[in-house]
This record gives structure tokens, sequence and C-alpha cells, in this order.
């Protein structure tokens, strides 16, 4: 190989690393942002997102993540990682005690016809509670947690949710003490109920 043909193909690993690496940060940024719902559920969307900034504040909800944060993790809870979760059915004894705590019980009572799935995590990503199995333990590290703790709410896309076999949205805010994130709280609302 010639010098200019060297120089030429080093040329091209380098833009073909640096188109690599535009187009991880052009996805990275679509991910960590916002999304938008699809237009046709928009407006209604708007009008729960209201109800759903009420339940992100609700007192049994800080107080319940309040708690959470300010206390260590039991060593179950320590010891759990998202493969290991994955791996628990719904009749394992950590499982049914954590969707049998005081939060989750609150979360249930919330859940209507349009609200499907509600789960709240701590300020680390862990779960505080749910009204049912979640598919990841912690989702530190996924927008739906991670934009909520900048304060911000998170739109997902609708998707076919396994548990269910419901087309969902998910929306993500963040839950506060004092102004400022403590948690995120997640709702899963049926995208049928939002036409």
């Amino acid at each position: 190989m010639t010098r200019n043909e060297t120089v030429e193909a080093v040329c091209w690993v380098r833009l073909e690393r640096a188109s690599l690496s535009l187009l991880l940060t052009l996805l990275l940024i679509s991910v960590a942002s916002p999304a938008q719902a699809p237009p046709e559920l928009q407006a209604k969307l708007n009008t729960e997102l209201k109800t759903l900034e009420q339940d992100s504040v609700d007192p049994q909800v800080v107080s319940a993540v309040e708690a959470y944060n300010s206390t260590p993790p039991s060593a179950d809870a320590q010891a759990m990682n998202n493969d290991k979760w994955h791996g628990l059915t719904l009749f394992d004894p950590f499982v049914r005690a954590l969707g049998k705590n005081a939060l989750s019980e609150h979360l249930k009572s919330m859940c209507n016809d349009e609200i499907i799935k509600i789960f709240v995590n701590g300020r680390d990503g862990g779960k505080v509670g749910y009204n049912a199995k979640t598919e990841h333990w912690n989702h530190k590290g996924m927008p739906k947690h991670d934009v909520p703790m900048q304060g911000k709410t998170w739109i997902g896309t609708v998707k076919l949710d396994e548990s269910t076999g419901m087309q969902l949205i998910q929306v993500a805010l963040p839950v506060r003490s004092a102004g400022k994130p403590i948690g995120s709280i997640v709702f899963g609302l049926r995208a049928d109920k939002l036409r």
C-alpha cells in the first residue's frame, strides 16, 4: 500500500468513526429527550398530564420516596439487579413483599380504565412500589427515570406492553420534595383510551 493509499484509508476510517459517533450522539439525544406523543393522542394526553402531575406530588408517594431515599436498602435489595429481577416470579417473597407494601397498595388504588401501570423509583432508580411487577428492577440510566430526575416530564412512544397485551404509552414525572426531584413515577396509559 502506498503512502497516499494509507493516508486515504486512515481518513476513511476517521470519517466512518466520526459518522458513527455523530449517529450515536443523535440517537442518545433523541432517546434522552422527552418524546412527543402521536398527534392524535396529544390533546387527551395533555389533559391527563394535569391529573398525573397531581399524582406525582401525592403525599403518600412523596413520603414513601423520602423514606426509601433515607433508609439503607435491605440485603435483598442491595443484591438485586435487572437480570435477577427478570428471573423472579410474581410469587417470589421479595416481589410479593414489595408489591404489598403501603405505597404499592396506594398505587393500585390510583389505577383506572386509562392508567394500567404505575411504578415509583427512588433517587437511585430502585423500586419503591408498583401496582404490578415491572420489567426492570432499576431504571437508573433510562430516560424514564433520568429525565424526571432533571425535573422534566418524559413521554415514551406507544408500544405493546407484554404483560397486559395492550398498547401503552408511558409518562414519567419527577416525584418532588421541597421543589426538588427525589425520585420518579411512571404511568402506563392505555393508548386506545387517549384517542
